[in-house]
C-alpha cells in the first residue's frame, strides 16, 4: 500500500467518525428555554420583592425607632431602586443568552 492509499483511508475514517458523532449529538430540549411568561413573571418577581424588603426593613426601623414613616419610604424606595436594577441585570442576561443561541444556530447552517 502507498502512502497515498493510507491518506485516503485515514480521511474516510475520520469522515465516518464525525458523521457518527454528529448524529449521537443531543438534540436540544425544548423545555430547556424558558417561555416568554416565564421571563415576565420571573422579573414581576424580582420587582416585587425589592419592594417587600425595603417595606419590611424600613417598616422595622420606624418602629424600632419610633419615628414617623420616613424610612418607610426611604427604604421602600432603594427597594424599588434594587428592584429595577436586578429585572434589568436579568433582562440583559437573558438577551446574552438569546444573542449566544442566535449565533450558535447561525454557525450549524
Amino acid at each position: 500500500m502507498s502512502e497515498t492509499d493510507h491518506k485516503d483511508q485515514m480521511k474516510r475514517l475520520e469522515d465516518r467518525i464525525a458523521a457518527a458523532k454528529k448524529a449521537q449529538d443531543p438534540k436540544p430540549r425544548a423545555d430547556e428555554h424558558y417561555s416568554a411568561a416565564n421571563l415576565a413573571w420571573r422579573m414581576v418577581i424580582e420587582m416585587v420583592s425589592g419592594l417587600g424588603i425595603g417595606f419590611g426593613i424600613g417598616y422595622g426601623l420606624d418602629s424600632l425607632f419610633g419615628t414617623i414613616p420616613i424610612f418607610l419610604v426611604l427604604f421602600t424606595m432603594l427597594g424599588l431602586a434594587a428592584g429595577v436594577k436586578t429585572m434589568l441585570n436579568s433582562a440583559k442576561e437573558i438577551e446574552k443568552k438569546q444573542v449566544a443561541e442566535a449565533t450558535e444556530r447561525d454557525e450549524r447552517d
